[in-house]
């Protein structure tokens, strides 16, 4: 149970998309990943590792092969989770006397599931000194903040369906007094002056640590296990894989939780441009890679509920411990198809891994994920996966604790492949030894 550990110990790690980008950075460079900046000359030698940022809450790594690259391979998962955002006015006094942080909510949150519980507050500062704007994380890492149920008494109609007012309801409780603001907080957490706080993009985050439970420890729970459990297994299968002739691309790109359509999300060129640049480096022509290319999108499953498993397929509804989730859509939410579906299934069965399917009931709407959207900008043989858990979108989620080593061990063998198209609709699959 080493991996679920270890991914528990990245979730921790990882509050917001912007510490996630370092905990991602952290590792790859421990791994001998050089970062590069988009605004510099590439230099990029065969063999070589690298990685760049944008906005520091999007991060793409690639690991050359020694000779020239004759194709891509490709997992992308995104690094936001559903949570409250703080106004760039975060103050709101309530009674003359109660300090409370002004929140909007971002992404699609089981509001109930954020009362009660103890909060902080993460994210990024912009400080500006002699005219440079720069930027640090910032975690104020303690028990900072809660969201205040109304009790029973007054609201004898919670457990019969209660419609949170975001605006009224999820303000969470800050202080008693007027003197403290979250500004002179982050200020004393970073050791500097008020005066040299510019912006602040800070989001309030559950503080409850992940668990593994049940019987046999067969269960984990934890905040934001959706998305951070595909960016953590997918990294680490790039950093375990040996590329052959492909070049090996780790994306995790920020902002899927509100549709991708920002510079660093997944709707972004970020991905193309760095692609371009890399044949740019080789000589090679972008055009013919991706014929020959694959992307794996990573994102987590539903799970058939115990408790309400008439709402999904009957079908094709994953269990949790089960192994890697294929996902399909009719409308193309998921970019699977049964070509890109029987090579990861192969993939997967030369890891050892066994796969499950997912497609939501007919007369159900489901959720969408960054797949198709790069696709749009990279248009390359796809296939949509994740790891079935419950409670997708709640402040705390559940998941199988098996499923953390079957996630790297697909991916370090996906990376480790060969891929080559020799006609339209027609892929061989080679494994090398060392995979």
């Amino acid at each position: 149970m080493s991996a679920v550990h270890e991914l528990l110990k990245f979730i921790e790690q990882s509050p917001t998309a912007f510490h996630a980008v370092g905990s991602c950075a952290d590792a790859l460079e421990a791994q001998g990943f050089v970062p590069l900046c988009e605004g510099d000359e590439w230099s990029l030698v065969a063999g070589g590792k690298y990685y760049v940022t944008r906005n520091r809450s999007s991060i793409i790594a690639f690991e050359l092969p020694s000779v020239t690259p004759d194709h891509f391979l490709i997992a992308a998962s995104h690094t936001d989770s559903p949570m409250f955002k703080i106004k760039s006015e975060p103050m709101t006094l309530s009674l003359d006397r109660y300090q409370r942080i002004n929140t909007e909510p971002y992404g699609g949150s089981i509001y109930s599931t954020w009362t009660d519980r103890p909060l902080s507050v993460a994210g990024r500062v912009i400080l500006c000194e002699n005219g440079e704007f720069r930027t640090e994380l910032v975690n104020i890492a303690r028990d900072l903040l809660v969201i205040p149920n109304l009790s029973i008494h007054f609201n004898r109609g919670v457990n019969s369906g209660y419609a949170y007012n975001p605006a009224v309801d999820l303000l969470p409780l800050f202080s008693d007094g007027k003197d403290t603001t979250l500004k002179s907080l982050v200020a004393r957490e970073l050791s500097c002056d008020e005066s040299a706080i510019a912006g602040m993009d800070l989001y309030v985050y559950n503080r409850t640590k992940g668990t593994t439970f049940g019987a046999s420890d067969e269960f984990f729970a934890s905040p934001r296990i959706d998305n951070l459990m595909c960016v953590w297994g997918t990294l680490q299968g790039f950093l375990g894989a040996t590329p052959a002739s492909s070049v090996n691309v780790f994306f995790a790109a920020d902002n899927e939780e509100t549709g991708s359509a920002t510079k660093q999300g997944a709707g972004s060129v970020f991905l193309s441009d760095v692609l371009d640049r890399i044949c740019e480096c080789f000589g090679v022509d972008k055009r013919r890679l991706l014929a020959s290319s694959m992307m794996v999108s990573a994102d987590n499953a539903q799970a058939k509920h115990p408790n309400h498993p008439e709402l999904s397929d009957a079908q094709n509804a994953p269990v949790m411990g089960g192994g890697v989730v294929i996902k399909y859509n009719a409308a193309q939410k998921y970019t699977t198809d049964a070509l890109s579906a029987s090579v990861f299934e192969n993939i997967c069965a030369h890891a050892g891994v066994s796969t499950q399917r997912f497609a939501n009931r007919s007369d159900m709407a489901g959720g969408s994920t960054l797949g198709s959207i790069a696709n749009t900008q990279v248009p390359v043989m796809s296939v949509d996966i994740g790891m079935a858990q419950l409670a997708m979108h709640s402040a705390y989620e559940t998941a199988g604790s098996r499923d953390a080593a079957y996630l790297v061990d697909a991916m370090r063998v996906f990376y480790s492949c060969a891929l080559h198209a020799s006609a339209d609709g027609n892929i061989t699959v080679s494994f090398p030894e060392r995979a």
